[in-house]
Protein backbone atom coordinates (compact mmCIF):
# COMPACT_ATOMS: atom_id res chain seq x y z
CA UNK A 1 0.00 0.00 0.00
CA UNK A 2 1.30 3.43 -0.94
CA UNK A 3 2.13 5.79 1.89
CA UNK A 4 0.46 9.16 2.11
CA UNK A 5 2.42 12.19 1.00
CA UNK A 6 3.47 14.62 3.76
CA UNK A 7 1.99 17.76 2.23
CA UNK A 8 1.70 20.40 4.94
CA UNK A 9 3.70 18.36 7.48
CA UNK A 10 6.84 19.91 8.96
CA UNK A 11 7.08 17.83 12.14
CA UNK A 12 9.39 14.83 11.76
CA UNK A 13 7.68 12.79 14.49
CA UNK A 14 4.25 13.24 12.92
CA UNK A 15 5.51 12.02 9.55
CA UNK A 16 7.10 8.90 11.02
CA UNK A 17 4.24 8.06 13.38
CA UNK A 18 1.61 8.57 10.67
CA UNK A 19 3.69 6.40 8.33
CA UNK A 20 3.80 9.11 5.68
CA UNK A 21 6.34 8.98 2.87
CA UNK A 22 9.70 10.23 4.13
CA UNK A 23 12.75 10.84 1.97
CA UNK A 24 15.50 9.89 4.41
CA UNK A 25 17.78 12.82 5.25
CA UNK A 26 19.11 11.46 8.55
CA UNK A 27 22.70 11.21 7.30
CA UNK A 28 22.79 14.94 7.94
CA UNK A 29 23.04 13.95 11.63
CA UNK A 30 26.18 11.94 10.93
CA UNK A 31 27.75 14.81 9.02
CA UNK A 32 27.04 17.25 11.85
CA UNK A 33 28.62 14.92 14.41
CA UNK A 34 31.65 14.22 12.21
CA UNK A 35 32.36 17.87 11.39
CA UNK A 36 32.11 19.14 15.00
CA UNK A 37 31.01 22.62 13.87
CA UNK A 38 30.16 25.00 16.70
CA UNK A 39 27.54 27.00 14.77
CA UNK A 40 26.36 25.98 11.28
CA UNK A 41 24.29 28.23 9.03
CA UNK A 42 22.45 26.52 6.15
CA UNK A 43 20.98 28.74 3.44
CA UNK A 44 18.56 27.20 0.97
CA UNK A 45 15.54 28.42 -1.03
CA UNK A 46 12.13 28.30 0.58
CA UNK A 47 10.35 24.95 0.78
CA UNK A 48 13.49 22.87 0.40
CA UNK A 49 13.14 20.98 3.71
CA UNK A 50 14.90 23.26 6.18
CA UNK A 51 12.15 23.21 8.82
CA UNK A 52 11.67 19.45 8.54
CA UNK A 53 15.41 18.86 8.91
CA UNK A 54 15.57 20.97 12.07
CA UNK A 55 12.62 19.02 13.44
CA UNK A 56 14.52 15.80 12.69
CA UNK A 57 17.58 17.12 14.54
CA UNK A 58 15.44 18.09 17.53
CA UNK A 59 13.92 14.61 17.87
CA UNK A 60 17.28 12.94 17.45
CA UNK A 61 19.41 14.96 19.86
CA UNK A 62 16.89 16.17 22.43
CA UNK A 63 16.77 14.72 25.91
CA UNK A 64 13.04 14.84 26.57
CA UNK A 65 11.04 14.14 29.70
CA UNK A 66 7.33 13.49 30.12
CA UNK A 67 4.96 15.26 32.53
CA UNK A 68 6.16 13.07 35.39
CA UNK A 69 9.76 13.96 34.70
CA UNK A 70 10.61 10.54 33.31
CA UNK A 71 12.93 10.41 30.33
CA UNK A 72 11.23 9.92 26.94
CA UNK A 73 12.71 7.67 24.28
CA UNK A 74 12.48 8.82 20.65
CA UNK A 75 14.97 6.29 19.30
CA UNK A 76 12.11 4.31 17.72
CA UNK A 77 11.64 7.15 15.21
CA UNK A 78 15.05 6.39 13.67
CA UNK A 79 15.17 2.57 13.72
CA UNK A 80 14.44 2.11 10.02
CA UNK A 81 16.40 5.15 8.87
CA UNK A 82 19.95 5.56 7.56
CA UNK A 83 21.46 7.02 10.73
CA UNK A 84 20.62 3.82 12.64
CA UNK A 85 22.83 1.88 10.23
CA UNK A 86 25.85 4.09 10.84
CA UNK A 87 26.86 2.35 14.06
CA UNK A 88 26.38 2.69 17.78
CA UNK A 89 28.88 5.54 18.05
CA UNK A 90 26.31 7.81 16.40
CA UNK A 91 23.21 6.50 18.16
CA UNK A 92 24.82 7.29 21.53
CA UNK A 93 24.10 10.94 20.70
CA UNK A 94 20.39 10.21 20.43
CA UNK A 95 18.44 11.79 23.30
CA UNK A 96 21.60 13.13 24.95
CA UNK A 97 21.24 16.94 24.95
CA UNK A 98 18.72 19.57 26.00
CA UNK A 99 17.57 21.40 22.88
CA UNK A 100 16.27 24.92 22.25
CA UNK A 101 14.19 24.98 19.08
CA UNK A 102 13.04 28.39 17.84
CA UNK A 103 11.34 29.44 14.59
CA UNK A 104 11.36 33.11 13.59
CA UNK A 105 8.92 32.81 10.68
CA UNK A 106 6.01 34.34 12.65
CA UNK A 107 7.81 37.73 12.63
CA UNK A 108 6.41 38.52 9.17
CA UNK A 109 4.34 41.47 10.45
CA UNK A 110 3.52 45.00 9.19
CA UNK A 111 5.37 46.97 11.90
CA UNK A 112 8.17 46.50 14.43
CA UNK A 113 5.89 46.33 17.47
CA UNK A 114 3.88 43.44 16.03
CA UNK A 115 7.01 41.66 14.74
CA UNK A 116 8.74 42.05 18.10
CA UNK A 117 5.68 40.74 19.97
CA UNK A 118 5.54 37.76 17.61
CA UNK A 119 9.17 36.93 18.43
CA UNK A 120 8.48 37.37 22.16
CA UNK A 121 5.56 34.96 21.77
CA UNK A 122 7.76 32.34 20.09
CA UNK A 123 10.42 32.71 22.80
CA UNK A 124 7.77 32.41 25.52
CA UNK A 125 6.40 29.22 23.91
CA UNK A 126 9.88 27.68 23.98
CA UNK A 127 10.22 28.57 27.67
CA UNK A 128 6.81 27.01 28.25
CA UNK A 129 7.99 23.84 26.47
CA UNK A 130 10.71 23.64 29.13
CA UNK A 131 8.42 24.63 32.01
CA UNK A 132 9.49 21.52 33.95
CA UNK A 133 12.60 23.53 34.87
CA UNK A 134 10.43 25.46 37.31
CA UNK A 135 10.35 22.32 39.48
CA UNK A 136 14.10 21.80 39.26
CA UNK A 137 16.00 21.79 42.53
CA UNK A 138 19.08 23.04 40.69
CA UNK A 139 17.64 26.46 39.79
CA UNK A 140 17.45 29.16 42.46
CA UNK A 141 14.38 31.32 43.10
CA UNK A 142 15.77 34.28 41.19
CA UNK A 143 16.26 32.17 38.10
CA UNK A 144 12.75 30.74 38.39
CA UNK A 145 11.25 34.21 38.79
CA UNK A 146 13.04 35.46 35.68
CA UNK A 147 12.00 32.30 33.82
CA UNK A 148 8.34 32.92 34.71
CA UNK A 149 8.44 36.56 33.60
CA UNK A 150 9.78 35.53 30.17
CA UNK A 151 7.32 32.66 29.86
CA UNK A 152 4.38 34.91 30.79
CA UNK A 153 5.49 37.60 28.29
CA UNK A 154 6.05 40.16 31.07
CA UNK A 155 9.84 40.53 30.96
CA UNK A 156 11.83 43.52 29.76
CA UNK A 157 13.18 43.81 26.22
CA UNK A 158 16.73 43.11 27.42
CA UNK A 159 15.51 39.84 28.97
CA UNK A 160 14.16 38.68 25.60
CA UNK A 161 17.33 39.80 23.81
CA UNK A 162 19.30 37.53 26.16
CA UNK A 163 16.60 34.88 26.58
CA UNK A 164 18.30 32.07 24.62
CA UNK A 165 21.50 32.51 26.61
CA UNK A 166 19.50 32.42 29.88
CA UNK A 167 17.46 29.37 28.84
CA UNK A 168 20.70 27.61 27.84
CA UNK A 169 22.14 28.27 31.30
CA UNK A 170 19.00 26.91 33.00
CA UNK A 171 18.91 23.77 30.85
CA UNK A 172 22.63 23.09 31.29
CA UNK A 173 22.33 23.58 35.04
CA UNK A 174 19.41 21.16 35.29
CA UNK A 175 20.59 18.42 32.90
CA UNK A 176 24.35 18.88 33.42
CA UNK A 177 24.81 18.80 29.66
CA UNK A 178 25.54 21.55 27.18
CA UNK A 179 22.70 22.73 24.99
CA UNK A 180 21.95 22.46 21.25
CA UNK A 181 20.27 25.55 19.74
CA UNK A 182 18.22 25.22 16.56
CA UNK A 183 16.97 28.43 14.88
CA UNK A 184 14.73 28.19 11.82
CA UNK A 185 14.00 30.92 9.24
CA UNK A 186 16.42 33.31 10.89
CA UNK A 187 16.20 35.82 8.02
CA UNK A 188 12.40 36.10 7.82
CA UNK A 189 12.26 38.95 10.39
CA UNK A 190 14.99 40.77 8.47
CA UNK A 191 13.45 40.36 5.04
CA UNK A 192 10.05 41.42 6.31
CA UNK A 193 11.51 44.39 8.23
CA UNK A 194 13.33 45.58 5.11
CA UNK A 195 10.19 45.62 2.99
CA UNK A 196 8.04 47.08 5.78
CA UNK A 197 10.50 49.82 6.72
CA UNK A 198 11.89 48.93 10.16
CA UNK A 199 15.05 47.04 9.21
CA UNK A 200 17.40 48.85 11.61
CA UNK A 201 15.26 48.14 14.70
CA UNK A 202 14.86 44.47 13.83
CA UNK A 203 18.54 44.03 13.00
CA UNK A 204 19.51 45.42 16.40
CA UNK A 205 17.25 42.99 18.25
CA UNK A 206 18.23 39.90 16.22
CA UNK A 207 21.92 40.74 16.58
CA UNK A 208 21.55 40.90 20.40
CA UNK A 209 19.59 37.65 20.46
CA UNK A 210 22.18 35.80 18.37
CA UNK A 211 25.30 37.20 20.01
CA UNK A 212 24.26 36.17 23.52
CA UNK A 213 23.09 32.73 22.36
CA UNK A 214 25.81 31.80 19.87
CA UNK A 215 28.89 33.92 20.56
CA UNK A 216 29.34 34.25 24.34
CA UNK A 217 27.32 31.20 25.42
CA UNK A 218 29.55 28.87 27.46
CA UNK A 219 26.71 26.34 27.69
CA UNK A 220 26.43 25.83 23.92
CA UNK A 221 27.22 22.36 22.54
CA UNK A 222 26.49 23.43 18.98
CA UNK A 223 23.97 25.47 17.01
CA UNK A 224 22.23 25.05 13.65
CA UNK A 225 20.60 27.99 11.87
CA UNK A 226 18.59 27.91 8.64
CA UNK A 227 17.43 30.62 6.26
CA UNK A 228 17.24 31.61 2.61
CA UNK A 229 19.96 34.23 2.47
CA UNK A 230 23.44 34.52 3.90
CA UNK A 231 23.33 37.79 5.82
CA UNK A 232 26.72 39.45 6.26
CA UNK A 233 28.52 38.96 9.56
CA UNK A 234 28.69 42.71 10.00
CA UNK A 235 24.91 42.88 9.95
CA UNK A 236 23.87 40.06 12.30
CA UNK A 237 26.76 37.79 13.25
CA UNK A 238 29.16 40.45 14.48
CA UNK A 239 32.25 38.83 15.95
CA UNK A 240 30.85 35.31 15.57
CA UNK A 241 34.08 33.64 14.45
CA UNK A 242 32.79 30.12 15.06
CA UNK A 243 30.21 30.28 12.25
CA UNK A 244 30.38 27.72 9.40
CA UNK A 245 28.26 28.83 6.43
CA UNK A 246 26.85 26.28 3.98
CA UNK A 247 25.21 28.03 1.05
CA UNK A 248 24.10 26.38 -2.20
CA UNK A 249 27.64 26.90 -3.53
CA UNK A 250 29.24 24.88 -0.72
CA UNK A 251 29.63 21.13 -1.47
CA UNK A 252 28.99 20.05 2.14
CA UNK A 253 25.43 18.90 3.02
CA UNK A 254 24.43 19.40 -0.63
CA UNK A 255 22.09 16.40 -0.73
CA UNK A 256 20.47 17.06 2.67
CA UNK A 257 18.04 19.69 1.35
CA UNK A 258 15.83 18.99 -1.65
CA UNK A 259 15.59 15.67 -3.51
CA UNK A 260 18.40 14.04 -5.49
CA UNK A 261 17.71 12.36 -8.82
CA UNK A 262 17.96 8.89 -7.25
CA UNK A 263 15.40 9.92 -4.65
CA UNK A 264 13.10 11.25 -7.39
CA UNK A 265 13.33 8.01 -9.36
CA UNK A 266 12.44 5.99 -6.27
CA UNK A 267 9.55 8.32 -5.43
CA UNK A 268 8.06 8.05 -8.91
CA UNK A 269 8.59 4.27 -8.96
CA UNK A 270 6.93 3.85 -5.56
CA UNK A 271 3.84 5.70 -6.79
CA UNK A 272 3.75 4.11 -10.25
CA UNK A 273 4.65 7.32 -12.07
CA UNK A 274 8.01 6.54 -13.68
CA UNK A 275 6.58 7.47 -17.07
CA UNK A 276 6.37 11.05 -15.75
CA UNK A 277 10.11 11.34 -15.10
CA UNK A 278 11.00 13.51 -18.12
CA UNK A 279 8.16 15.90 -17.33
CA UNK A 280 9.21 16.11 -13.68
CA UNK A 281 12.81 16.74 -14.68
CA UNK A 282 12.01 19.60 -17.05
CA UNK A 283 9.67 21.29 -14.59
CA UNK A 284 11.28 20.81 -11.17
CA UNK A 285 14.95 19.82 -11.64
CA UNK A 286 17.73 22.24 -12.46
CA UNK A 287 19.14 23.23 -9.08
CA UNK A 288 22.81 22.64 -8.38
CA UNK A 289 23.77 22.56 -4.70
CA UNK A 290 27.53 22.18 -4.51
CA UNK A 291 27.98 19.68 -7.32
CA UNK A 292 24.75 17.74 -6.70
CA UNK A 293 21.73 17.91 -8.99
CA UNK A 294 18.73 18.76 -6.82
CA UNK A 295 14.95 18.83 -7.41
CA UNK A 296 12.42 21.10 -5.73
CA UNK A 297 10.81 18.88 -3.04
CA UNK A 298 7.70 20.98 -2.42
CA UNK A 299 6.74 20.99 -6.09
CA UNK A 300 7.53 17.29 -6.47
CA UNK A 301 5.21 16.05 -3.72
CA UNK A 302 2.43 18.36 -4.92
CA UNK A 303 2.92 17.17 -8.49
CA UNK A 304 2.71 13.51 -7.42
CA UNK A 305 -0.39 14.20 -5.32
CA UNK A 306 -2.11 15.78 -8.31
CA UNK A 307 -0.99 13.04 -10.71
CA UNK A 308 -2.35 10.33 -8.41
CA UNK A 309 -5.78 11.91 -8.75
CA UNK A 310 -5.47 12.50 -12.50
CA UNK A 311 -2.60 11.02 -14.49
CA UNK A 312 -3.37 13.38 -17.36
CA UNK A 313 -3.13 16.53 -15.27
CA UNK A 314 -0.65 19.20 -16.33
CA UNK A 315 2.36 20.20 -14.20
CA UNK A 316 1.92 23.46 -12.32
CA UNK A 317 4.26 26.04 -10.75
CA UNK A 318 3.52 24.99 -7.16
CA UNK A 319 6.57 26.76 -5.74
CA UNK A 320 5.46 30.14 -7.07
CA UNK A 321 2.60 30.09 -4.58
CA UNK A 322 4.89 29.84 -1.56
CA UNK A 323 6.02 33.46 -1.55
CA UNK A 324 5.25 36.83 -3.07
CA UNK A 325 8.16 36.71 -5.54
CA UNK A 326 8.59 40.38 -4.70
CA UNK A 327 12.29 40.39 -5.61
CA UNK A 328 11.57 39.09 -9.13
CA UNK A 329 8.91 41.75 -9.46
CA UNK A 330 11.39 44.37 -8.30
CA UNK A 331 13.96 43.22 -10.85
CA UNK A 332 11.45 43.33 -13.70
CA UNK A 333 9.83 46.63 -12.75
CA UNK A 334 13.16 48.39 -12.24
CA UNK A 335 14.85 46.90 -15.29
CA UNK A 336 16.94 49.22 -17.43
CA UNK A 337 17.76 48.44 -21.06
CA UNK A 338 20.67 46.15 -20.15
CA UNK A 339 18.67 44.25 -17.53
CA UNK A 340 15.71 43.81 -19.89
CA UNK A 341 18.06 42.36 -22.47
CA UNK A 342 19.52 39.96 -19.88
CA UNK A 343 16.08 38.84 -18.72
CA UNK A 344 15.07 38.19 -22.33
CA UNK A 345 18.25 36.15 -22.82
CA UNK A 346 17.53 34.08 -19.68
CA UNK A 347 13.91 33.38 -20.55
CA UNK A 348 15.01 32.32 -24.04
CA UNK A 349 17.12 29.60 -22.36
CA UNK A 350 20.49 31.30 -22.55
CA UNK A 351 22.78 32.35 -19.68
CA UNK A 352 24.46 35.42 -18.21
CA UNK A 353 27.65 35.98 -16.19
CA UNK A 354 27.59 37.74 -12.83
CA UNK A 355 30.10 38.23 -9.98
CA UNK A 356 29.10 36.35 -6.85
CA UNK A 357 28.63 38.11 -3.50
CA UNK A 358 27.68 35.72 -0.70
CA UNK A 359 27.76 38.33 2.07
CA UNK A 360 24.98 40.86 1.51
CA UNK A 361 22.27 42.52 3.57
CA UNK A 362 18.72 43.32 2.56
CA UNK A 363 19.72 46.97 2.53
CA UNK A 364 22.28 46.11 -0.18
CA UNK A 365 19.82 44.45 -2.56
CA UNK A 366 19.00 47.49 -4.66
CA UNK A 367 22.39 49.19 -4.39
CA UNK A 368 23.48 47.43 -7.56
CA UNK A 369 22.03 45.02 -10.08
CA UNK A 370 24.76 42.51 -9.14
CA UNK A 371 23.35 42.30 -5.61
CA UNK A 372 19.87 41.69 -6.98
CA UNK A 373 21.09 38.92 -9.31
CA UNK A 374 22.92 37.32 -6.36
CA UNK A 375 19.84 37.48 -4.17
CA UNK A 376 17.80 35.75 -6.87
CA UNK A 377 20.46 33.06 -7.28
CA UNK A 378 20.72 32.21 -3.58
CA UNK A 379 16.94 32.13 -3.16
CA UNK A 380 16.33 29.65 -5.97
CA UNK A 381 15.56 31.67 -9.09
CA UNK A 382 18.75 30.75 -10.98
CA UNK A 383 20.99 27.76 -11.53
CA UNK A 384 24.76 27.90 -11.57
CA UNK A 385 26.18 26.47 -14.78
CA UNK A 386 29.80 27.32 -14.05
CA UNK A 387 31.96 29.04 -11.47
CA UNK A 388 35.17 30.76 -12.56
CA UNK A 389 37.61 33.47 -11.50
CA UNK A 390 38.37 36.60 -13.51
CA UNK A 391 40.55 39.48 -12.30
CA UNK A 392 40.55 37.98 -8.79
CA UNK A 393 36.73 38.02 -8.69
CA UNK A 394 34.58 34.87 -8.60
CA UNK A 395 31.92 34.80 -11.33
CA UNK A 396 28.92 32.56 -11.87
CA UNK A 397 27.37 31.65 -15.19
CA UNK A 398 23.65 31.66 -14.44
CA UNK A 399 20.53 30.39 -16.16
CA UNK A 400 16.88 29.79 -15.23
CA UNK A 401 16.77 26.29 -13.69
CA UNK A 402 13.51 24.85 -15.02
CA UNK A 403 10.08 25.41 -16.57
CA UNK A 404 8.51 26.18 -13.19
CA UNK A 405 10.82 29.13 -12.47
CA UNK A 406 10.61 30.36 -16.07
CA UNK A 407 6.83 30.51 -15.66
CA UNK A 408 7.28 32.76 -12.60
CA UNK A 409 9.31 35.23 -14.66
CA UNK A 410 6.78 35.12 -17.49
CA UNK A 411 3.86 35.64 -15.12
CA UNK A 412 5.63 38.56 -13.46
CA UNK A 413 6.46 40.15 -16.81
CA UNK A 414 2.91 39.72 -18.09
CA UNK A 415 1.51 41.20 -14.88
CA UNK A 416 3.77 44.23 -15.26
CA UNK A 417 2.90 44.55 -18.94
CA UNK A 418 -0.84 44.38 -18.23
CA UNK A 419 -0.57 47.03 -15.52
CA UNK A 420 1.37 49.32 -17.85
CA UNK A 421 -0.91 49.02 -20.86
CA UNK A 422 -3.97 49.66 -18.69
CA UNK A 423 -2.46 53.06 -17.89
CA UNK A 424 -1.46 53.78 -21.49
CA UNK A 425 -3.22 56.55 -23.40
CA UNK A 426 -3.70 54.98 -26.83
CA UNK A 427 -5.60 57.89 -28.37
CA UNK A 428 -2.47 58.77 -30.36
CA UNK A 429 -2.25 55.24 -31.77
CA UNK A 430 -5.96 55.07 -32.65
CA UNK A 431 -5.81 58.42 -34.45
CA UNK A 432 -2.74 57.30 -36.40
CA UNK A 433 -4.43 54.05 -37.44
CA UNK A 434 -7.53 55.92 -38.58
CA UNK A 435 -5.49 58.43 -40.62
CA UNK A 436 -2.85 56.04 -41.93
CA UNK A 437 -0.13 58.02 -40.15
CA UNK A 438 2.63 55.42 -40.20
CA UNK A 439 5.31 57.53 -38.58
CA UNK A 440 3.19 58.37 -35.52
CA UNK A 441 1.88 54.82 -35.09
CA UNK A 442 5.36 53.37 -35.42
CA UNK A 443 6.81 55.83 -32.93
CA UNK A 444 4.08 55.08 -30.37
CA UNK A 445 4.45 51.32 -30.62
CA UNK A 446 8.26 51.48 -30.53
CA UNK A 447 8.08 53.41 -27.27
CA UNK A 448 5.71 50.85 -25.75
CA UNK A 449 7.89 47.95 -26.87
CA UNK A 450 11.01 49.51 -25.38
CA UNK A 451 9.34 49.68 -21.97
CA UNK A 452 8.42 46.01 -21.75
CA UNK A 453 10.27 42.68 -21.86
CA UNK A 454 9.72 40.08 -24.54
CA UNK A 455 9.89 36.44 -23.60
CA UNK A 456 8.71 35.12 -26.96
CA UNK A 457 11.81 36.17 -28.89
CA UNK A 458 9.67 38.53 -30.97
CA UNK A 459 7.38 35.75 -32.16
CA UNK A 460 4.02 36.47 -33.71
CA UNK A 461 1.98 35.44 -30.66
CA UNK A 462 3.89 37.90 -28.47
CA UNK A 463 2.99 40.80 -30.75
CA UNK A 464 -0.55 39.54 -31.03
CA UNK A 465 -0.96 39.81 -27.24
CA UNK A 466 0.98 43.07 -27.16
CA UNK A 467 -1.19 44.80 -29.78
CA UNK A 468 -4.48 43.33 -28.56
CA UNK A 469 -3.70 44.43 -25.00
CA UNK A 470 -2.86 47.97 -26.07
CA UNK A 471 -5.89 48.34 -28.31
CA UNK A 472 -8.28 47.25 -25.55
CA UNK A 473 -7.28 50.34 -23.56
CA UNK A 474 -9.92 52.44 -25.35
CA UNK A 475 -13.67 52.38 -25.73
CA UNK A 476 -14.15 53.63 -29.29
CA UNK A 477 -13.52 50.29 -31.04
CA UNK A 478 -14.51 46.73 -30.27
CA UNK A 479 -11.40 44.52 -30.45
CA UNK A 480 -11.92 41.13 -32.09
CA UNK A 481 -9.03 38.65 -31.76
CA UNK A 482 -8.96 35.69 -34.19
CA UNK A 483 -12.65 36.21 -34.87
CA UNK A 484 -14.10 34.37 -37.86
CA UNK A 485 -14.56 36.71 -40.83
CA UNK A 486 -15.12 35.76 -44.47
CA UNK A 487 -13.35 32.46 -45.11
CA UNK A 488 -10.82 32.78 -42.30
CA UNK A 489 -9.81 34.56 -39.10
CA UNK A 490 -7.86 37.84 -39.14
CA UNK A 491 -5.40 38.14 -36.28
CA UNK A 492 -6.92 41.33 -34.87
CA UNK A 493 -9.91 43.31 -36.08
CA UNK A 494 -11.21 46.66 -34.79
CA UNK A 495 -14.82 47.64 -35.34
CA UNK A 496 -15.98 51.16 -34.49
CA UNK A 497 -18.92 50.96 -32.11
CA UNK A 498 -21.36 53.12 -34.08
CA UNK A 499 -23.61 52.74 -37.12
CA UNK A 500 -21.66 53.00 -40.39
CA UNK A 501 -18.41 53.11 -38.45
CA UNK A 502 -14.89 52.22 -39.52
CA UNK A 503 -13.29 48.74 -39.40
CA UNK A 504 -9.55 48.07 -39.22
CA UNK A 505 -7.93 44.68 -39.90
CA UNK A 506 -4.48 43.80 -38.51
CA UNK A 507 -2.73 40.76 -39.93
CA UNK A 508 0.50 39.71 -38.18
CA UNK A 509 3.55 38.00 -39.66
CA UNK A 510 6.97 37.17 -38.24
CA UNK A 511 10.00 38.53 -40.08
CA UNK A 512 13.40 37.10 -39.18
CA UNK A 513 15.23 39.72 -41.28
CA UNK A 514 14.48 43.28 -42.27
CA UNK A 515 14.60 42.41 -45.97
CA UNK A 516 11.87 39.77 -45.45
CA UNK A 517 9.25 42.33 -44.39
CA UNK A 518 8.03 43.41 -47.82
CA UNK A 519 7.63 39.82 -49.02
CA UNK A 520 5.75 38.80 -45.87
CA UNK A 521 3.50 41.83 -45.99
CA UNK A 522 2.71 41.00 -49.58
CA UNK A 523 1.77 37.49 -48.50
CA UNK A 524 -0.40 38.92 -45.72
CA UNK A 525 -2.18 41.25 -48.15
CA UNK A 526 -2.81 38.34 -50.47
CA UNK A 527 -4.15 36.34 -47.50
CA UNK A 528 -6.57 39.12 -46.53
CA UNK A 529 -7.94 39.22 -50.06
CA UNK A 530 -8.05 35.48 -50.55
CA UNK A 531 -9.76 34.85 -47.21
CA UNK A 532 -12.19 37.78 -47.78
CA UNK A 533 -11.65 39.20 -44.28
CA UNK A 534 -13.30 42.47 -45.36
CA UNK A 535 -16.54 40.82 -46.46
CA UNK A 536 -18.12 40.47 -43.03
CA UNK A 537 -17.44 44.09 -42.12
CA UNK A 538 -18.99 45.43 -45.36
CA UNK A 539 -22.01 43.21 -44.63
CA UNK A 540 -22.30 44.73 -41.14
CA UNK A 541 -22.55 48.21 -42.64
CA UNK A 542 -19.04 49.55 -42.03
CA UNK A 543 -18.37 52.68 -44.06
CA UNK A 544 -14.69 51.84 -44.64
CA UNK A 545 -12.28 48.96 -43.96
CA UNK A 546 -8.57 49.66 -43.51
CA UNK A 547 -6.03 46.85 -43.71
CA UNK A 548 -2.76 46.75 -41.74
CA UNK A 549 -0.05 44.21 -42.43
CA UNK A 550 2.29 43.94 -39.49
CA UNK A 551 5.63 42.32 -38.73
CA UNK A 552 7.81 42.49 -35.60
CA UNK A 553 9.99 45.00 -37.49
CA UNK A 554 7.25 47.32 -38.74
CA UNK A 555 3.58 48.05 -39.48
CA UNK A 556 2.20 48.45 -42.98
CA UNK A 557 -1.07 50.09 -44.01
CA UNK A 558 -2.39 50.84 -47.46
CA UNK A 559 -4.88 51.93 -50.04
CA UNK A 560 -4.33 48.96 -50.15
CA UNK A 561 -0.93 49.26 -48.35
CA UNK A 562 0.98 51.85 -46.27
CA UNK A 563 4.21 51.01 -44.50
CA UNK A 564 4.68 52.20 -40.90
CA UNK A 565 8.25 51.90 -39.55
CA UNK A 566 8.78 51.09 -35.84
Amino acid sequence: MRQGLPIGYEDFKEIIEHDLYYVDKTLMIKRLIDRHGKVSLFTRPRRFGKTLNLSMLKYFFERQTDEKGDRSDNSYLFRRLKIAGCGGQYMTFQGKYPVINLSLKSARQPDFEMAYKSLVDEIAKEFDRHAALLDSGRLDEGEKERFLLIMRRKAEKIDYAKSLDFLSACLAKHYKENVIILIDEYDVPLENAYFEGFYSEMTTFIRSLFESALKTNSNLEFGVITGCLRISKESIFTGLNNLDIYSIINPWYAEDFGFTEDEIRKLLQDYGLMDKFSEVKSWYDGYLFGVREIYNPWSIINYIQTALGDRNSYPRPYWSNTSSNSIVRGLVEGADLETRREIEELIAGRDIEKPVHEDITYEDIHESKENLWNFLYFTGYFRKLEEFQKDEVIYLRLTIPNVEIRSIYKKTILSLFNRRIKKADVAELILALEKGDGESAGSFLSKQLMETISFYDYAENYYHGFLAGLLKCQDKYEILSNRESGLGRPDIAMREMKFRGMAIILELKTAEKFEDMERLCGEALEQIGKQQYEKAFWAEGCCSVKKYLTTPKGIWYSKPTYRLEL
